[in-house]
C-alpha cells in the first residue's frame, strides 16, 4: 500500500518497503512492540517470533534464488578487469580498520564499554566492505542496465568480491566462537563447514546432475525434484546456524552448485520467485526497518560519530578501488563513475549482516538505525544519480554513417544475423547466399548471433562460439545451425566468412546485446527475422510479439542499418540451393519510391547483382504529383537508380517504372508484384512520398515493417513471396 502511493513520485519498491518498515517501527506505530503482548499470551515467550520467521525465510529463499540465478563462471570470462576490481574492492576499505582507534578515549562508557565500542567500529568497517550481489543486481535491474557494459562489469566484479565475503564470513564466525564461546566448539564449527561443503560437491552436485540429464531435452523437472532441492536450502539454513554460522551461509553454497537455465534453475526460479519477490521479500524488508529506532540515532548521535566518520571513510575506500582500475585499463570516465557508484551502493541485502551484528551485541540501536536510514538514502538516491550519468542508448548514437550507401565500392559488407529459432536458419542462410560473389572484390563478414532467453539466471552473457572456450550453452540447434553456416562458408563462394557469438539475454534487454556487437563489428547492417511465422505451404502461423517488440527497440537504437526478413517458407528452400548446381535464379524484385529506406534497400540489392545466381528487377513507382526535380530528395533517388538505368549491359538486372495516380493503385501493383518474385526488398520509410499512402497507413498491422513491407506480410495475401524490409542507419 505504501509504493502504490510513493510510486507516483518516483520511489522505488524497496525504498517504499523500507519507508514502510520506518511507519510501523518505534518512530510511528511500534507495531512490533505492541503486537508482541497481544499475540503471545505468554510473557516469556516473543509474540512476534512467527513475523521473525517469516522475515528470516525470505531472506533464506531470496538469497537461494539469487545465487542460483547467477554464473560465477562468467566472472573469468569477462577479462581481468572485473577480477582486479572485485579483489581490490574487497581488500582496500579494509584499511578502514586502520583508524578504529581513533577518539577510542572518548567513547562514552554508559554509552558502551570501550571493548564493545571498538568492536562496533570494527563491525561497520567489516559490513561496509562488502558488496552484495542482490544489491547490485537490484540497482541494475531498476535502471534497465543489466546487460550493459558497465552492467556485465559490475555483475562480474561483485562475483568476484562475494567470494571473498562467503570466505570472510565463514572465517569470522569460526573466529567469533573462538573468543566468545570456546575453543572446542570453534574447531568443531570449521570441521563441520568443511563437512559441509564436502557433501554439497562431492554428494549433492552429483545428484543434481543426474536429475537434469533424467529430465529430457525440453520437458520440466518433475515437482518432487524441485521441492526436495528448496528442502535441502532450507535444511542447509538450519545446518549452517547449529553450528554458529550465518543462516545464509547454507543456501548459498547450495545455490553454486546447482547449474543455472534450465532445466532445474528455471523450474526453481518459475516456480518460487513470484512467491518469493512479492510476498517474502517485502515482509524480510520492512520487519528488518521496524527494529530500528531512529530517535535512538538522534539521541546518541554524538556517541555513533566516529562510525558515520568509518562508514564515510569505507565508502570512499571503496568507491576508489572501483574507480582507479576502471580508468587504470582505460574505461571512459563517464562508465567508470557509474560502475563504481553501482558497486559502493548499499542496500536491503546488507540487512543480513547489520541485523547478524546487531543480534550478536556488536553494535547498538542507535548504529543500527543509522545504517538503515543509509541504506534508505543509498536506494532512493543512487538510481536517480545514475540515470543522470549514464545513459546506455547514448553508445549506440553514431555520428559515423554505417550503412551500406557509404561503403566503399570494393570494401567488406559487414553483416549481423540474428536467430531466435531453429527454424529461422534455412531462411537467413539463403539470403547471404544471395550476397554471395565468385568474385573476391565484394567479400561479406557475416556475424551470427544466437539470441536465447535468460531463464533462472541472472548474469546476461555474450560468448564467441569460435573460442575453444567451455560452452556455457547445451543447445543442440545452435550447434546444428553452427554446422549448417560452416558448410555455407566452405562449400560456398570463397567472399564469406562466418563468426558466431551466442548471447544469453533477458527479453527486454536483447536489443542492447545486438546493437553493442554491431559497434564492435563496425557491421553496416543487422538482418533479423520478423515475428510472423508461417507454414511449409506460406499458411499464416502465428506472431511472435516477443520478437516484434525487440525489432522495434531495434528500429529505435541500432547504430547501423536494419533489415527485416519474412520468410513464407518457398524462398528458403528454393534459396538453399543457389550455390549447387542447379542452374536455376532466384528472382529478386525492388519496389523504390524514395526515401533514404529505399536507396539503402537499393545499395544492399547492388550486391547480390554479382551473383550469377541471382535475378534482379527494379520497379519504380512514379506518382503523377511529382515532385519539383530541384528537390535534393529527388536528386538523391535519380542518382541511387544510375546504375540500374543502364541495366542493358547486365543480364541479370532489370529496371521498370510505373505510374501511380493512388494509394489503391499502389495497394493493386503490389499485390500483382508479389506473385513475380522470391523475395521483395522493400524500404520501410518513403520519406517525402509517404503522402500518397493516404488510404493505405490505416490498414497497418506491423508498423514496424511501414506499409509496402506490411501489405506483403499481410496473412490474407495469397503468395509465396518473401519481404526484406530495410531501414537506413538513423542518425541523430
Amino acid at each position: 500500500m505504501t509504493h502504490m502511493f510513493l510510486r507516483r513520485i518516483g520511489i522505488s519498491q524497496i525504498a517504499s518497503y523500507m519507508i514502510a518498515g520506518l511507519m510501523l517501527g518505534p518512530q510511528l506505530f511500534d507495531v512490533l512492540e505492541k503486537s508482541s503482548g497481544k499475540i503471545s499470551e505468554d510473557p516469556a515467550l516473543d509474540g512476534n517470533a512467527t513475523l521473525r520467521s517469516i522475515s528470516v525465510f525470505g531472506t533464506i529463499m531470496f538469497t537461494f534464488l539469487m545465487t542460483l540465478r547467477t554464473s560465477r563462471r562468467v566472472a573469468f570470462i569477462s577479462g581481468k578487469l572485473p577480477v582486479v576490481i572485485g579483489i581490490l574492492s574487497f581488500f582496500a576499505p579494509l584499511f578502514g580498520l586502520g583508524f578504529q582507534n581513533l577518539f577510542s578515549d572518548s567513547i562514552d562508557p554508559n554509552y558502551m564499554p570501550l571493548k564493545t565500542g571498538l568492536g562496533e567500529r570494527t563491525a561497520i568497517v567489516i559490513t561496509q566492505s562488502s558488496i552484495l550481489l542482490p544489491s547490485t543486481t537490484y540497482i541494475l535491474l531498476e535502471l534497465k542496465i543489466l546487460n550493459s557494459e558497465i552492467g556485465r562489469l559490475a555483475l562480474s566484479a561483485c562475483d568476484i568480491n562475494d567470494i571473498f565475503g562467503i570466505i570472510s564470513m565463514v572465517l569470522a564466525s569460526i573466529h567469533a566462537t573462538y573468543k566468545n564461546v570456546s575453543h572446542v566448539t570453534a574447531y568443531r564449527d570449521a570441521v563441520a563447514v568443511v563437512i559441509f561443503v564436502l557433501i554439497v560437491f562431492l554428494f549433492f552436485k552429483p545428484i543434481v546432475q543426474l536429475i537434469i540429464n533424467r529430465t529430457p531435452e525440453g520437458k520440466p523437472v518433475k515437482n518432487m525434484y524441485v521441492n526436495a532441492v528448496i528442502l535441502t536450502a532450507l535444511a542447509s539454513s538450519v545446518y549452517s546456524m547449529i553450528f554458529n554460522m550465518k543462516y545464509v551461509l547454507g543456501p548459498l553454497v547450495v545455490g553454486l552448485v546447482i547449474p543455472e537455465g534450465p532445466p532445474l534453475g528455471s523450474a526453481l526460479e518459475s516456480k518460487y520467485e513470484k512467491l518469493t519477490m512479492n510476498v517474502f521479500l517485502p515482509i524480510s524488508i520492512t520487519v528488518s526497518v521496524m527494529r530500528s529506532d531512529a530517535m535512538w540515532m538522534f539521541a546518541e548521535f554524538s556517541h555513533i560519530l566516529v562510525n558515520i566518520f568509518l562508514t564515510a571513510l569505507t565508502l570512499v575506500l571503496k568507491f576508489v578501488a572501483c574507480l582507479a582500475p576502471c580508468l587504470y585499463y582505460k574505461l571512459p570516465l563517464n562508465e567508470s563513475l557509474p560502475v563504481s557508484i553501482i558497486l559502493s551502493c548499499k542496500s536491503f541485502a546488507d540487512f543480513v549482516l547489520y541485523e547478524s551484528v546487531l543480534d550478536a551485541a556488536y553494535i547498538s540501536q542507535a548504529t543500527y538505525a543509522f545504517l538503515i536510514i543509509y541504506s534508505l538514502l543509498n536506494a532512493g538516491i543512487v538510481p536517480v544519480v545514475l540515470r543522470r550519468l549514464y545513459d546506455p542508448k547514448r553508445k549506440y548514437v553514431n555520428y559515423q554513417k554505417r550503412n551500406i550507401l557509404h561503403l566503399e565500392p570494393n570494401s567488406d559488407l559487414q553483416i549481423i544475423t540474428c536467430l531466435h529459432r531453429p527454424e529461422i536458419v534455412s531462411a537467413t542462410i539463403a539470403f547471404l547466399q544471395l550476397l554471395s560473389s565468385p568474385n573476391l572484390d565484394f567479400p561479406i563478414a557475416v556475424t551470427v548471433l544466437y539470441l536465447v532467453k535468460l531463464v533462472g539466471q541472472i548474469n546476461p552473457v555474450l560468448i564467441s562460439d569460435n573460442k575453444k572456450s567451455k560452452r556455457l550453452h547445451t543447445d543442440s540447434y545452435i550447434h546444428t545451425a553452427n554446422l549448417a553456416f560452416r558448410k555455407f562458408m566452405l562449400e560456398g563462394l570463397k567472399s564469406v566468412t562466418v563468426t558466431t557469438y551466442t548471447a544469453f539475454s533477458h527479453e527486454k534487454m536483447m536489443h542492447e546485446d545486438i546493437c553493442t556487437l554491431a559497434l564492435d563489428q563496425t557491421s553496416s547492417m543487422i538482418i533479423v527475422p520478423s515475428g510472423r511465422r508461417w507454414t511449409v505451404d506460406g499458411m499464416f502461423e502465428s506472431d511472435d510479439d516477443a520478437i516484434r517488440r525487440l525489432n522495434q527497440a531495434l528500429l529505435q537504437s541500432a547504430p547501423c542499418s536494419i533489415g527485416i526478413l519474412i520468410d513464407r517458407g518457398h524462398f528458403s528452400r528454393k534459396g538453399n540451393d543457389v550455390s549447387s548446381k542447379k542452374n536455376y535464379n532466384i528472382d529478386v524484385g525492388v519496389i523504390f519510391i524514395g526515401g533514404k529506406d529505399d536507396r539503402e534497400a537499393l545499395s544492399l540489392v547492388k550486391r547480390m547483382k554479382h551473383n550469377p545466381r541471382v535475378r534482379v528487377t527494379v520497379i519504380r513507382l512514379l506518382f503523377k504529383q511529382e515532385i519539383e526535380p530541384e528537390n535534393w530528395e529527388y536528386i538523391l533517388d535519380n542518382e541511387g537508380l544510375k546504375d540500374f538505368k543502364i541495366a542493358d549491359e547486365m543480364s541479370n538486372v532489370d529496371y521498370t517504372e510505373r505510374t501511380m495516380t493512388s494509394g489503391a493503385e499502389v495497394a493493386s501493383i503490389v499485390q500483382f508484384l508479389a506473385h513475380e518474385y522470391d523475395l521483395m526488398v522493400v524500404g520501410r520509410d518513403q520519406g517525402i512520398a509517404s503522402p500518397n499512402f493516404l488510404g493505405l497507413t490505416e490498414w497497418v498491422e506491423l508498423p514496424e515493417l511501414g506499409v509496402i513491407g506490411d501489405f506483403l506480410a499481410a496473412k490474407e495475401l495469397s503468395s509465396k513471396v518473401s519481404v526484406l524490409v530495410v531501414q537506413q542507419q538513423q542518425q541523430t
